[in-house]
This record gives C-alpha cells, sequence and structure tokens, in this order.
C-alpha cells in the first residue's frame, strides 16, 4: 500500500482483479468503498483476460509489477483511478507504466498524485533506474501528468509520444 496526500494506492490481488472484471461495484463492496462510477476499457479487459489475471499468478512473477493498482481517494472514500507496470524491469532496469482516471475525477490532479506515489516506491526497488510510457499525442492531460513527474520526451511516432525519467 502506498499513501500520498489525499490517496491511497494498493496492489489488487488475484480474487480483487476478478471482481474488478466483473463490475457492478462488487470490488468496491469488498474493500468497503463507496460506488466508483468506473468502466473497463476494452483495452483494459483485454490485458486484465489475458496478460494481468495470468501473470499475477505466475509463480515466477513478482505481483506488484504484473497486477492493477487501484488509486483510492481517503476523502470521497471511492476509486479515482488505475495504474499498472507492463511486467517487470528488463534487464537495463527500464519499467514501463500505465494508467488512467475514471472521467468524474479527471482534471483534479489525481493521476499527477498517484504517479508521483508510485515513482516514489520506484525509487526504493533496487531493480528499477528508469521509467517509460507512452501516451498518444492528442491525450494532452497523460502528457502533462509525465511532464509534471519530470519525463522527458524520448521518441515520437505518428500517433504516440514516448516518455522516459531516469530515476
Amino acid at each position: 500500500m502506498i499513501t500520498t496526500k489525499r490517496l491511497t494506492i494498493i496492489p489488487l490481488t488475484y480474487d480483487q482483479l476478478l471482481l474488478y472484471l466483473q463490475g457492478g461495484q462488487l470490488l468496491e463492496k469488498s474493500l468497503q468503498l463507496s460506488d466508483s462510477p468506473r468502466t473497463i476499457a476494452p483495452e483494459l479487459k483485454e490485458a486484465l483476460e489475458e496478460s494481468i489475471l495470468p501473470n499475477v499468478l505466475d509463480p515466477t512473477q513478482n505481483p506488484l509489477f504484473t497486477t492493477l493498482w487501484t488509486a483510492i481517494s481517503r476523502v470521497e472514500n471511492t476509486m479515482v483511478g488505475d495504474f499498472c507496470f507492463h511486467g517487470a524491469p528488463n534487464a537495463e532496469g527500464e519499467i514501463e507504466i500505465g494508467y488512467g482516471t475514471y472521467e468524474a475525477f479527471q482534471r483534479k490532479g489525481y493521476m499527477t498524485e498517484m504517479v508521483g506515489g508510485m515513482l516514489d516506491w520506484l525509487k526504493t526497488q533496487p531493480l528499477v533506474k528508469s521509467v517509460v510510457a507512452s501516451t498518444e499525442k492528442t491525450n494532452l492531460a497523460s502528457f502533462k501528468v509525465l511532464e509534471r513527474q519530470g519525463f522527458v520526451q524520448s521518441n515520437r511516432s505518428e500517433s504516440m509520444d514516448h516518455w522516459k525519467l531516469v530515476l
């Protein structure tokens, strides 16, 4: 568990991931949270089913690098967004991140705070030397989150910007 000024960030267990995927506020009820206005994007649903869930069960992998983390607003007692790693750090110590804020909580600084909290945690992980992320060129909010946390643009493709932060 990671805490920031306004958030508690928790890694979800396999059983919690199943509840998350089922929807219907089942995860929120199990965590004793207020209902959350979350929806599961098709890309996240696919990632949960095809990689996150199997990887969390894989005893050779660190589940903290393979699960979905959720951010809970302590004031509102509700989930406001999610964060994940795209696997463990590679041989060079580089790890990729992904994140999203639920629509009702966008433009309130939650994702900047969540990414900052996760970066603080990553700095305590000896195998992690740098963090990378990719954003769609049209996603200005995601660009700003990374920029505020000190990421620099490492390259661009036709539709994506790629970012890197050396810890």
